[in-house]
């Protein structure tokens, strides 16, 4: 049996797709609200989804391959850039507030300490990952132990949505590595960030993730690929995408770290890509490359440059509208979901009193 049910269900979204015609005939169509309403009509096994509670979740982490010369773009430190979400001085933190979000930032693996506070979740594995070039950028056990914490999270958290987005200096090479060695995707093509990219800093970032990819040329199976090149903050999502799956929760995947989390999630069980919906907070082409993977668009393509989860943020109100398209335009109709369709059971995949995690074989 799968861990996480599939979202397939042929009867009930013919049913979604009758009531969304009959509206349309009587309202005009609209787009693509109709297949995101279908969504999370078919997630939610329901005819009439409702969100509550919607959750922002910034997994933040530190890198080794930042030794190698790898900068943030604003030139900012991975703990700086918390602070600063934390303080509100930035667009997602003012948009998450606007827009009713629940903002949190899970210190995953900073080298830093930051300052406890109120929004600022405590999960570190340790002070930032080792050089992917020199070995493997996190043992077998920090990455299980990463995906744990992150289920634990996926498990605490309040609502039904979880919007994801990674962070840290380091963090977009680390996700191109594992998304590269998983997918076959050429390496070049997820760290290009487009034409105007300074062709030396391309040159240098290429013989620093080239570097790690050739130091760990025969790895293969997802978690091995995850130890080997990821951050902390991808394994932690990983955990958290999976919990929020099995409670047919709906996620919002936003940036490339949180990309290579799915594809990894997905490795695990497969069906955890049913429940996500795409949005970016950068004009980046790599991400364009992350998002084929999964053969997606992103919910709002408005040409941000900002942190990873502000584009989350902003597609937001567009994912509640999908759903209001289903419960607040009034229609005669009975019931909550077609006739003789039972609600499936729902059950979360963490365990807290179970050590191991369900899907992945534990370190030998």
């Amino acid at each position: 049996m799968s861990l996480i049910a599939s979202t397939a269900n042929p009867l009930l979204e013919q049913a979604l797709l009758g009531k969304l015609q009959r509206r349309e005939q009587a309202q005009g169509g609209l787009g693509e609200l109709e297949p995101l309403a279908v969504r999370l009509g078919l997630l939610q096994h329901s005819l009439r989804p409702r969100l509550r509670e919607p959750q922002v979740v910034i997994f933040a982490a530190d890198h080794g391959l930042a030794v190698d010369g790898i900068r943030a773009a604003p030139g900012r430190q991975t703990h700086e850039m918390v602070q600063q979400i934390l303080a509100g001085r930035q667009p997602v933190a003012v948009f998450a507030r606007q827009h009713g979000l629940q903002l949190s930032v899970v210190d995953c693996g900073m080298a830093s300490m930051v300052p406890r506070h109120e929004q600022l979740i405590a999960r570190k594995i340790a002070h930032g990952t080792r050089n992917a070039r020199v070995g493997h950028a996190m043992s077998l056990e920090q990455a299980h132990a990463a995906i744990r914490a992150g289920m634990e999270i996926g498990d605490s958290l309040r609502g039904n949505l979880l919007a994801c987005a990674g962070l840290g200096v380091g963090s977009h090479e680390s996700a191109a590595l594992v998304l590269s060695r998983l997918t076959d995707i050429p390496l070049r093509e997820l760290v290009y960030s487009g034409p105007q990219m300074n062709p030396e800093l391309l040159a240098h970032l290429m013989i620093v993730v080239q570097g790690a990819q050739g130091r760990h040329r025969d790895v293969s199976d997802a978690v091995e690929v995850l130890a080997a090149f990821g951050g902390f903050e991808v394994g932690v999502m990983v955990g958290a995408m999976l919990v929020a799956a099995s409670k047919r929760h709906l996620i919002m995947v936003d940036g490339i770290a949180a990309c290579a989390a799915l594809l990894v999630a997905s490795r695990i069980a497969e069906s955890v890509t049913h429940y996500s919906v795409f949005c970016r907070s950068q004009a980046h082409q790599g991400l364009n490359r992350a998002l084929a993977v999964f053969e997606a668009n992103a919910l709002l393509e408005l040409g941000l440059d900002t942190l990873d989860g502000t584009g989350a943020c902003l597609a937001w109100p567009l994912v509640r509208s999908a759903a209001a398209l289903l419960n607040e335009l009034v229609e005669d109709e009975a019931g909550s979901q077609p006739a003789g369709l039972e609600a499936p059971t729902v059950r979360s995949l963490y365990d807290p009193d179970s050590e191991t995690i369900p899907g992945v074989q534990q370190q030998r």
